[in-house]
């Protein structure tokens, strides 16, 4: 927990400790506990002559343990929410790391274990709470990543009001970011500079229940200022059927003169493009069918914090980012209790990408295509764990990424504690 924020935690500690025992009725009673536990394996072979790798495999458990209080009563309620993470090597050698499920050092050995203990001091006003410490938003200008053993977290202060109905308001500062594979707060950054934070206000207005809009502001200190605006449209059809739109735009250009070393250089490594991508959806019983596209246009890669950028082609080895990539990709999702089997669903996809700028290639080309099966046993001992099978495949030209097949297994189960 970051230093400065823990008066703040104790204020809200003391407020407690201090007032009559029937401001704990809510704090306690509203409390809750939940472990989950992620068994994960990964196997990624990277396929082209050249790879300094042949491949990446390693085998680990994750343990995340979060505790949630309610809050004091009264006008101000206070509160403390805790989050532990563990994760543990089950499998790896300095040889076959860089999966993203175990940190390595200078040494490039795989840790034998890592973790993280995160605090987040909260304090509640009507549907307003404001939240100081350790944080995992979703939103459109910062996302925390989940896609591997551990989640990862920020550091910060985020305010969150749903006082107006059918809109969401956020303000906050995130100052720290801790990666999904990685044990240490390190400063906010993107492409190999750092920044002191990443400042952001907005939110979501439902115009209709079907209807909803976004728009978000975000500054990170003397690197970029971004804006995003997005539309979200869900569609009843005849016979059961609807369509959802999921449209998203973002404008970003540079803010200060810092040297992005890990950014493309399309003109100097300028921070100054426009990102356009969405997304129709067809739903049609256990169906459903996506057609997503994108454009990226101006100068440089699209900018964002962490490691998850707000894109409909955020998918399973590759993000589509690179400077003035135009990509489009077709989706389809079965759901097999339509055929008696609840919990079982399958997903496929193909994302095409082309145009690409970097600093030695021009007009490349990457695609990727993933499949995945996932199984959520319904009932008996194992009710609830969650058995996912993932595969994917990734190439491009003129060496513009890695050209990989890779293979994961996944076993997830959440035990509510109480």
């Amino acid at each position: 927990m970051h230093l400065r924020l823990l008066p703040l935690a104790a204020s809200a500690g003391l407020c407690a400790t201090f007032s009559p025992l029937s401001a704990y009725a809510e704090f306690i009673q509203d409390s809750k506990a939940s472990l989950d536990l992620r068994n994960f394996y990964m196997n990624r072979d990277f396929r082209q002559t050249n790879a300094p790798q042949n491949k990446a495999d390693e085998w680990a458990q994750g343990f995340v343990l979060r505790l949630e209080s309610g809050y004091t009563e009264g006008l101000v309620g206070f509160g403390v929410d805790a989050l532990g993470e563990l994760g543990v090597k089950l499998d790896s050698s300095r040889d076959r790391r860089g999966t993203g499920l175990l940190a390595y050092g200078a040494s490039q050995q795989p840790v034998d274990n890592y973790s993280e203990l995160g605090l987040t001091a909260k304090v509640r006003v009507s549907k307003t709470v404001l939240k100081a410490g350790t944080l995992q938003p979703q939103l459109p200008v910062a996302a925390y990543n989940d896609t591997r053993l551990l989640p990862s977290t920020y550091t910060g202060e985020l305010l969150t009001s749903q006082d107006i109905a059918g809109l969401t308001l956020n303000l906050g500062r995130l100052e720290k970011q801790n990666l999904r594979d990685s044990s240490s707060n390190d400063p906010m950054g993107y492409a190999g500079v750092d920044s002191s934070h990443l400042d952001l206000a907005g939110g979501t207005y439902a115009i209709t229940p079907q209807l909803a809009t976004t728009y978000y502001y975000a500054q990170m200190q003397d690197i970029y200022r971004q804006h995003f605006i997005g539309l979200v449209h869900d569609l009843p059809l005849s016979n059961g059927m609807s369509l959802r739109s999921d449209l998203r735009y973002f404008d970003t250009r540079e803010q200060g003169s810092h040297d992005l070393r890990g950014a493309s250089r399309v003109d100097g490594g300028r921070i100054d493009n426009r990102f356009f991508n969405g997304m129709l959806s067809l739903s049609a019983g256990a169906h459903k069918v996506g057609l997503g596209y994108q454009n990226l246009s101006g100068d440089g890669d699209f900018a964002y914090p962490g490691m998850d950028p707000y894109s409909v082609n955020l998918v399973t080895i590759n993000v589509f980012t690179k400077a003035q990539t135009d990509a489009w990709q077709a989706r389809y999702d079965y759901n097999f209790a339509a055929l008696g089997l609840p919990g079982l669903t399958f997903m496929t996809r193909y994302v095409d990408g082309s145009h690409v700028q970097t600093a030695s290639v021009r007009n490349g080309r990457e695609w990727e295509r993933d499949t995945d099966l996932t199984y959520t046993v319904q009932s008996g001992p194992l009710k609830n764990v969650n058995v996912r099978l993932r595969n994917a495949t990734l190439r491009s030209s003129n060496g513009l990424t890695s050209d990989i097949d890779e293979s994961r297994i996944i076993i997830g189960y959440s035990l509510a504690l109480w």
